[in-house]
């Protein structure tokens, strides 16, 4: 028998507040959270728009040690982590039957290229002045290091994982656990992404390949998936942790039972490093794959939660995925981007979103996708333009798509959805 897992606590720093709350009132108001970027000078950047989070580390509880010592992304997650345990209610006592499972998909950036500026010329040669490096450069040079920092502030002694699968990390990293929690290895998992890419090195990035947004003058109104104006994405930062925890152990300690991960998949479109094929088959594959895991029929499901980056190809890639995949209901079916409120946060924004998710399973609301003002005719689909829905939510569907080709689904139940033969 595989066991079922529950979702007992979610933890989220996103841009437009700290917390939960602040999150999703952001995103049910319809409001966006995308400005100039203010991290650091932009100026002659071809993208100088971006969500970020308005993050004060001691505000949030951290101490002065711990922020000398985590990069902006880990303290990022640390204060998730730490909400979605207090909601939980988890008093552990067996903590080799607890796990952590953390994605990124660009880790510390932002001390390394602060400590590559301290520690070099720019290229004449490289050492100049070793002293100079932070004693804590090689924790931003570690990706686990994300994963590690949350396995101690909760005492979990079980597997603990790094996920690193670009912008499916938060996702893949939520479906991993979840396979943990199924196969008995835990009991307890904690689970999300974070990420903080506002930093010249990595605009700089996406600037060279035009994946980003220019529309600079119009900051509020630059990320439009599914609009015929769109122009590219707007970069995000923040951070998602979910408590997985096997139903009945949840259930055993009288804990609230906010949702279940009932199905995952991931796979890779072996095609390109940057591109999609057009007909959406692999998206669309890995969501039938999630959806029979979860014995959820095409025709079940309630919402669909878009990975809607507002690239031309992407939108496009996932209106032909959604019509291959559900069929004649993805007529009737609303599927929006929360991107289009709160950036495209690369490894955090899969767990960001289905953090997003559960709270609209648990309130009976689908959030909108802001700035759809003209509709690309080629994505026909329901997109829950500028305004939140409500909706009674019993199966929800979260997809995500990566440079390298990841493509990854994950399938949300209500807490009462009994699944046939568990």
């Amino acid at each position: 028998m595989t066991r079922r897992v529950a979702v007992t606590g979610i933890g989220v720093v996103a841009p437009g507040g700290t917390g939960t709350k602040a999150f999703w009132e952001l995103l049910t108001a319809g409001r966006t959270a995308t400005r100039t970027i203010s991290l650091f000078d932009a100026t002659g950047f071809r993208s100088r728009v971006a969500a970020e989070c308005d993050f004060d580390p001691a505000e949030a509880g951290l101490t002065a040690a711990e922020v000398a010592r985590m990069d902006r992304y880990v303290q990022f997650a640390a204060v998730a982590a730490a909400e979605a345990w207090a909601q939980a209610e988890l008093e552990v006592a067996d903590p080799w039957r607890v796990g952590v499972s953390m994605g990124s998909a660009v880790g510390g950036t932002t001390l390394l290229e602060r400590d590559y500026v301290a520690t070099s010329d720019r290229g004449a040669r490289w050492l100049v002045d070793p002293a100079a490096a932070s004693p804590f450069l090689h924790l931003a040079l570690s990706p686990a290091t994300l994963a590690t920092e949350v396995a101690d502030r909760v005492g979990a002694r079980g597997p603990v994982r790094a996920v690193s699968t670009g912008c499916t990390a938060g996702l893949d990293a939520v479906g991993h656990a979840a396979r943990l929690v199924e196969e008995g290895v835990v009991d307890v998992v904690l689970a999300g992404g974070a990420e903080s890419p506002i930093s010249p090195i990595a605009v700089s990035c996406f600037d060279a390949i035009r994946a980003t947004t220019a529309r600079n003058d119009d900051p509020g109104h630059a990320a439009r998936p599914f609009d015929l104006d769109r122009d590219g994405f707007v970069l995000g930062e923040g951070a998602a942790v979910l408590v997985l925890e096997e139903r009945e152990h949840a259930l055993r300690r009288g804990a609230v039972v906010l949702a279940e991960v009932a199905g995952f998949a991931t796979l890779s479109n072996a095609f390109h490093m940057t591109g999609l094929r057009p007909d959406g088959v692999e998206m669309a594959e890995a969501a039938r794959r999630a959806l029979d895991q979860a014995r959820v029929a095409p025709s079940d499901v309630d919402y669909v939660n878009a990975h809607g980056s507002g690239t031309k190809q992407n939108d496009r890639h996932e209106t032909a995925a959604f019509k291959r995949v559900l069929g004649e209901h993805a007529r009737t079916t609303p599927v929006s981007s929360v991107k289009s409120m709160v950036g495209h946060s690369l490894g955090a924004i899969g767990s960001i979103e289905l953090a997003a998710c559960v709270l609209a399973m648990t309130d009976g609301v689908v959030p909108p996708t802001a700035n759809l003002d003209t509709p690309d005719p080629e994505c026909d689909l329901d997109y829950v333009p500028h305004t939140a829905r409500e909706r009674d939510l019993r199966a929800v569907l979260s997809v995500g798509s990566g440079f390298g080709g990841f493509q990854s689904a994950v399938v949300l139940t209500r807490p009462s959805t009994a699944r046939e033969g568990s």
